[in-house]
């Protein structure tokens, strides 16, 4: 995701932040992904824009932007109880994510397992360390820690982002 979010042309700018973003969208998709999917429609809306995106001189990031869409109607369906469209959207992401080589793994599989080259040497001193396993967090739970996350980000309060980071790791 990291390298399809800079146009090929352009420079990568190779930081943590930005590796974390990478990784934060990435995990945005998946969490997208839980639950039914339908086959995806051959010309919709989102498959046109996502083609147009590549035929625009491989114009990855934009191709990213019409997933990142995808995964926000997505949630916005299942908040309003719209699953077939919710769906239907699923379907959608997934075959646009193939086609760039991401979203081949199972949502629940690829959300529970650590992640290699995920940062744990800045592992909060604070953050308490889940010693059972079978401790773990509920979706709704991960969401909220996600959200949290992000709002931290925003604030610049890199400790507590960390810490969340941290928890989510494990």
């Amino acid at each position: 995701y990291f390298v399809l979010a800079s146009h090929y042309r352009g420079p990568i700018n190779y930081s943590l932040e930005q590796l974390e973003q990478a990784d934060a969208a990435l995990q945005r998709l998946y969490l997208a992904l839980r639950g039914p999917a339908e086959a995806a429609p051959a010309d919709s809306p989102h498959v046109r824009r996502f083609h147009e995106a590549m035929d625009d001189d491989f114009n990855t990031p934009e191709a990213l932007a019409v997933l990142q869409t995808l995964a926000r109607e997505i949630n916005t369906a299942r908040d309003a109880g719209d699953a077939p469209r919710a769906a239907a959207r699923t379907g959608e992401l997934r075959m646009l994510g193939g086609i760039l080589g991401l979203l081949g793994e199972a949502a629940e599989q690829w959300l529970r397992r650590t992640r290699p080259g995920a940062v744990a040497a800045s592992r909060s001193a604070t953050a308490p360390v889940n010693e059972n396993p079978a401790e773990t967090l509920s979706d709704s739970a991960i969401e909220a820690q996600i959200a949290a996350r992000a709002a931290a980000r925003k604030a610049k309060n890199w400790a507590e982002s960390d810490r969340i980071r941290d928890v989510l790791e494990r």
